[in-house]
């Protein structure tokens, strides 16, 4: 996948910040005290919120993961893409389908480019979720990771799936891959040091064949904080 730059995500917010920064309570004037009360707790909110980033090679389970996750309540930042749906990866909940023209029309922090089709992370799905939610998740792959840690600095962490060679295999399998698509996964994962995502990642969770799925789950309910989510014996 090959990521283009763009402006940062919190630019909009920097000129914002810095346009108002000197402005005090007597600096306002007219302004309402409310207005004050609100630009502080905007700007709290948003220096105290954080977007997990999933990361693995394909068949890793960050979408399978991130699923449990969105059914707790987490919420999600969606992936637009140009491509046509197909039997994996068709989940609505984490992709948005909509056609060449749509996709150029929007706002984009991160485009990708795989495979001949295109996909986008919103710059306002991103900002929105930086305003309105404490915790947020994406899925996306190490060039992306490097763009979004260098814009949203220590808003932004990475939790990468550290699966074995031989479940990788297996799991394809089950999910229905020739061998031709199997070779082709394992080889870009391989040229795009996909493997090796463990040692910039903020996060390790180690994954086995015989690995409870739940297990996986606790371990990231915990590097979240969401220690509410967890079993009263792990919550401790």
């Amino acid at each position: 996948m090959m990521y283009h730059t763009h402006k940062g995500v919190l630019y909009d917010l920097f000129l914002f910040i810095n346009r108002t920064k000197h402005l005090t309570r007597e600096g306002l004037g007219s302004f309402p005290f409310s207005f004050c009360d609100s630009l502080g707790l905007f700007w709290g909110r948003i220096m105290t919120s954080k977007i997990y980033a999933l990361l693995g090679p394909h068949a890793s389970g960050k979408t399978v993961l991130a699923g449990k996750l969105m059914q707790l309540g987490i919420h999600y930042i969606p992936m637009y893409t140009t491509r046509t749906p197909g039997k994996i990866d068709s989940d609505e909940r984490f992709y948005r389908f909509v056609s060449k023209a749509e996709f150029f029309k929007q706002d984009f922090v991160v485009r990708v480019t795989y495979k001949g089709d295109y996909y986008g992370v919103l710059k306002k799905d991103v900002l929105s979720a930086l305003q309105e939610h404490k915790i947020s998740l994406l899925l996306l792959d190490a060039n992306g990771v490097r763009q979004l840690r260098h814009l949203l600095k220590e808003n932004f962490e990475t939790i990468f799936l550290m699966v074995d060679y031989v479940t990788l295999v297996e799991r394809m399998i089950r999910l229905g891959h020739k061998n031709k698509e199997i070779k082709y996964h394992l080889e870009y994962a391989e040229n795009n040091n996909e493997f090796e995502g463990w040692k910039d990642a903020s996060h390790v969770v180690k994954i086995k064949s015989m690995t409870d799925p739940r297990t996986v789950l606790d371990q990231v309910l915990a590097i979240m904080g969401l220690m509410q989510f967890l079993p009263p014996e792990k919550a401790r």
